[in-house]
């Protein structure tokens, strides 16, 4: 176990949804060089970086500021998901030859035909949407809250998604280290033993927190299934658990699904998610157990978002399950927003392992909770997933709250037309609930 481990008896993951890393968070250290504070250097944009146009001409990454037309419902239209959208952005074709490194060169083109596609669903696209605004990233003034954080604790800024596709398969490694082989949304629900099956065997507490309403991830693997009530409540059970002190050692929290609620998905609205992050903290920093309690917030996708990172190839496969789409699982997929929030953080810190090591996915989180409590690993993958332990440098607990006076973005009203509009998560939550029975 790495030492700052094991001054941790809670970890807590609060995963939103369908950002990418340079939407979020490229604009961090923008002012200071993409230099942090401490000192460490931080792979963000220098605002040089640009994607080919519809018509063939470079389009610039640009910042969205708090005064941006519709700020909080950008990039204005929901992009394209999946593996082959994924390759189209990344590659710019959706069938890359085998072992190509990602250009990052095709999400305008991509989010052209996104647009059109929302469009003809008549989806929620907020008016004057182009394909350009694919390129616009928030600067921390308009993400007060997630950009505190990340400045306040660290930033992990090489931390990706474990497999470029979209949601239910990245949610699976986070919760199983292993998708069976699938890659889309088709398939919702797994047959592999779980993150929270595998803590119930030996003894380790843990807890699925919906928003308002009962979990999904509750409903995706048999272990959770079976679960008993006291392993599953709602954001208030939440906020009641850490003032009291019981939160579990793992405890999994879900946003909102709804297209009115706070999951950030594109493109709903993002101040409800700057809300939800702000309460998160505020309901552990406040508890007594906030000095040995680790929170994670990160996105399980990038959802057809910018990023100018490649995603790096050498991933270990998790198992021997044949890949949907022709897919191996030896690379990752794009680089998503993850922030690590402690009291046993220094201010700051840019986390990453050295540039010759495995790097973070969401099976890091699988490693970080399985080293902390001596658990064997559940796949190939969280076995080679390095834990985040050594962003636990503190030996004493800071008693400074780098939120002091930090209030989220006042939310706008969800236009009529978005909010008319069913959420596919909701819609699968809605549909597995009805073949799981409630938790006795």
């Amino acid at each position: 176990m790495t030492a700052g481990l094991a001054a941790i008896d809670h970890i807590v993951v609060l995963m939103l949804e369908n950002r990418s890393f340079d939407h979020m968070l490229g604009y961090l250290y923008h002012s200071s060089g993409n230099v942090s504070p401490s000192g460490a250097p931080f792979a963000g944009l220098s605002g040089t970086e640009s994607c080919p146009g519809t018509d063939g001409k470079p389009v610039a990454v640009h910042p969205i500021t708090p005064t941006t037309p519709d700020a909080y419902f950008m990039p204005g239209a929901d992009p394209g998901e999946g593996f082959k959208r994924a390759n189209s952005q990344l590659f710019g074709t959706p069938n890359p030859q085998p072992g190509a490194t990602p250009a990052m060169n095709g999400f305008v083109t991509d989010y052209a035909q996104a647009i059109k596609d929302n469009q003809a669903k008549k989806w929620y696209v907020v008016p004057g949407t182009a394909p350009e605004w694919i390129m616009g990233c928030y600067t921390p003034e308009a993400l007060p809250v997630l950009s505190g954080l990340a400045r306040g604790f660290a930033v992990c800024d090489h931390w990706f998604s474990s497999v470029p596709t979209e949601t239910l398969p990245n949610r699976a490694f986070t919760c199983a280290g292993t998708s069976q082989g699938h890659m889309d949304d088709a398939t919702k629900s797994y047959s592999v033993t779980s993150i929270f099956g595998l803590l119930g065997q030996h003894g380790v507490p843990w807890k699925i927190y919906g928003y308002s309403k009962q979990p999904l991830t509750r409903l995706n693997f048999p272990d959770t299934h079976s679960a008993g009530a006291a392993n599953i409540g709602l954001f208030a059970d939440f906020k009641a658990d850490a003032a009291a002190g019981t939160l579990p050692a793992f405890a999994f929290l879900e946003p909102s699904w709804s297209s009115t609620g706070n999951s950030q998905h594109p493109n709903y609205n993002m101040a409800l998610g700057e809300q939800l992050i702000l309460d998160t903290y505020r309901a552990l920093a406040a508890g007594p157990g906030w000095a040995k309690t680790l929170l994670i917030i990160t996105y399980d996708e990038h959802g057809g978002c910018y990023d100018h990172v490649p995603p790096p190839g050498g991933a270990t496969p998790p198992d021997s399950s044949l890949g949907q789409f022709g897919f191996d699982f030896t690379r990752f997929g794009p680089r998503v927003p993850t922030v690590l929030v402690s009291p046993l953080i220094p201010a700051g810190s840019v986390f990453r392992v050295p540039d010759s090591g495995t790097p973070f996915d969401h099976t890091s989180i699988l490693a970080t909770v399985e080293h902390r409590w001596n658990l064997p690993p559940l796949t190939h993958r969280d076995a080679a997933a390095p834990d985040v332990g050594g962003a636990l440098t503190l030996d004493v607990p800071r008693s400074d709250d780098p939120l002091a006076g930090v209030t989220a973005p006042t939310a706008p009203p969800v236009p009529a037309q978005l909010a008319a509009q069913p959420s596919h998560l909701a819609q699968i939550r809605d549909e597995l609930a009805l073949t799981v029975p409630p938790p006795a």
